[in-house]
């Protein structure tokens, strides 16, 4: 446990940053998995609306420190070129 006051802080901040990046990252998740689910039913229209927001919350996590950029932008581009063959 932290004796000193500064790692205390340490503690709680840290705990506060994962909590915020475990929901963000679980918000994104969810909704990749809707957009999934829409090219696999080859509904392009609302698979290409759900594509802008899925690529918001990509670009979101990555300027954070919740996603590293490349991985970020590798799915996203994935995920792109599946709904553009729809």
């Amino acid at each position: 446990m932290a004796n000193h006051k500064s790692a205390k802080k340490r503690i709680k901040t840290s705990e506060k940053r994962r909590q915020n990046n475990k929901w963000k990252t679980t918000r994104l998740r969810t909704q990749v998995k809707k957009l999934r689910e829409l090219i696999t039913d080859k509904n392009k229209d609302e698979a290409s609306k759900q594509l802008t927001v899925v690529q918001s919350l990509f670009s979101k996590l990555a300027k954070s420190s919740a996603l590293n950029k490349s991985t970020a932008a590798r799915k996203t581009s994935r995920l792109a070129s599946q709904v553009s063959k729809l």
